[in-house]
């Protein structure tokens, strides 16, 4: 009886995670563009609360970014 209930939890389980997406119910995604001065720390500072440093690791995620190099006029997509 235990192992009949633990394969259709499986199933059920398996059968959500497989059917389960995103819904695109979201805000819209917001960017920001690079102003000259800017950087990730300021843009950090500016847009989120609390501390920077989770601001300025967000920004280098959602961008790919693997230093703190931006340019003006690149387009940052904001988390």
């Amino acid at each position: 009886m235990f192992a009949r209930a633990a394969v259709v939890l499986f199933v059920a389980v398996l059968l959500w995670a497989v059917l389960a997406r995103d819904t695109g119910a979201g805000p819209p995604q917001q960017y920001y563009s690079v102003q000259s001065g800017d950087t990730l720390w300021s843009i950090a500072n500016a847009k989120f609360p609390g501390d920077p440093r989770e601001g300025v690791w967000e920004l280098q995620q959602r961008n790919g970014l693997e230093g703190a190099t931006i340019v003006p006029g690149q387009r940052l997509a904001l988390p």
